[in-house]
């Protein structure tokens, strides 16, 4: 049994197979493109997921930190008002070492006074006594 092929059935052979070959090839790399997108679509998604999971968790973190500003700004109100509250309390509270030295100068001027008028009066009696 002889099996004869002349040189047109080859080669129309040939085309067909290039031609299943190259069919195959197509419908692999169209189901892998598929794949890809399906791919590409899942994680478009998840990035998405992720990201409107983050915008909410940025969006309390700022509130949070609106909140704590607000109150960090009324405590430091309360202090600035605490702190002018003492400055004007000070000066009836407070007094200047120059002030206290001239009020002892004052005091001890006195008491040097009397000192002195008191030793008058004793020499005097004692005068008069003699």
């Amino acid at each position: 049994m002889n099996i004869e092929f002349n040189l047109t059935q080859i080669i129309f052979v040939v085309i067909a197979l290039c031609g299943g070959v190259w069919t195959l090839g197509k419908s692999i790399a169209n189901m892998h493109q598929l794949g890809m997108r399906r791919e590409l679509q899942e994680q478009f998604r998840l990035q998405e997921v992720t990201a409107k999971a983050r915008a909410q968790i940025a969006d309390t973190r700022m509130e949070g930190m609106d909140s704590t500003l607000k109150a960090d700004a009324g405590q430091w109100q309360r202090v600035e008002r605490e702190l002018l509250n003492l400055k004007a309390e000070m000066p009836l509270h407070y007094v200047r070492r120059e002030d206290y030295i001239r009020g002892q100068s004052v005091l001890e001027a006195k008491l040097d006074g009397l000192g002195i008028k008191l030793e008058n009066a004793q020499l005097r009696t004692l005068k008069d006594a003699l």
